[in-house]
């Protein structure tokens, strides 16, 4: 049994909406096991894919698609066939799918950028974030070797990660560890998260959904309210709107460490 259907219960709890980004289906870091099991666990009445879930740029040089990835898209379209309202936001990695921004299917909608208001009446932009990352924009040169190099992290969190596993520790990110360390990706996301704060201040909205750093999190920037999917690649993690608006930041990395915790608790208590 791996440690995705370890996590997995067998009721499914009723959520308002879920949403999550940069999976990177069709590279081999996609965490899509761990991915497919989370959204097994949740019956929600709407779901957002913020961006970046089919890597076509990654496609592009040759085609990896393990059965992993395939769950991943099943689970989704099952969610879709039992009344789940699922919306596709476009991303970078995913761009080719913006020429066909407004496409209808059944409940499966394709969109560049959408507003949300939560039950408690709250307005958010969700939106990749993409067009507020200035290497992305002007220098998509640069975006493709930054790229190539981040790659290269991955590779080396992957197996990290399976020696890990093979010595019964919990999943961890080095890529992440890594990016939180050095300054210049420090002052990279603090200019993107200012940037669509700026930017959805100006809308006149409450807040912003966004992705495409990598880096989950939930704060105020001045009056926005600012959340951030992060990935399934690095930190799996996801956001969860429940029946009172209130919205949680799910990290796959704090429950692996709860749940370990408890069997400690549980003899401690005994």
């Amino acid at each position: 049994m791996t440690s995705a259907q370890r996590l997995t219960p067998t009721k499914k709890q009723r959520v308002r909406t879920l949403w999550i980004s940069d999976v990177h289906l069709g590279t081999r870091d996609c965490q899509a096991e761990h991915l497919a099991a989370f959204l097994k666990r949740y019956h929600a009445e709407r779901v957002y894919l913020v961006g970046d879930i089919i890597d076509g740029w990654k496609l592009r040089g040759g085609i990896y698609w393990p059965q992993a990835h395939t769950n991943v898209i099943r689970r989704l379209l099952t969610m879709s066939k039992r009344g789940t309202e699922v919306i596709y936001v476009t991303g970078n990695h995913d761009e080719f799918l913006r020429r066909y921004s407004t496409l209808l299917l059944g409940n499966i909608r394709l969109v560049d950028e959408i507003e949300h208001t939560t039950a408690d009446g709250r307005r958010l932009l969700v939106i990749h974030g993409d067009q507020f990352d200035v290497i992305t924009r002007y220098h998509k040169w640069l975006a493709f070797l930054g790229d190539s190099a981040y790659e290269f992290t991955l590779t080396l969190n992957r197996w990290l990660n399976h020696w890990r596993s093979r010595w019964g520790y919990g999943y961890w990110s080095l890529s992440a560890y890594l990016k939180h360390k050095v300054k210049s990706a420090v002052n990279f996301i603090s200019d993107f998260e200012e940037a669509i704060a700026h930017e959805v201040h100006k809308r006149g909205l409450n807040g912003v959904v966004c992705g495409h750093i990598h880096h989950a999190e939930i704060r105020r920037i001045g009056e926005v309210e600012y959340l951030n999917c992060g990935d399934w690649v690095e930190s799996c993690s996801a956001l969860i709107e429940h029946w009172d608006g209130s919205i949680q930041l799910y990290r796959l990395a704090e429950e692996q460490a709860q749940l370990a915790e408890a069997p400690v608790v549980a003899e401690s208590a005994a």
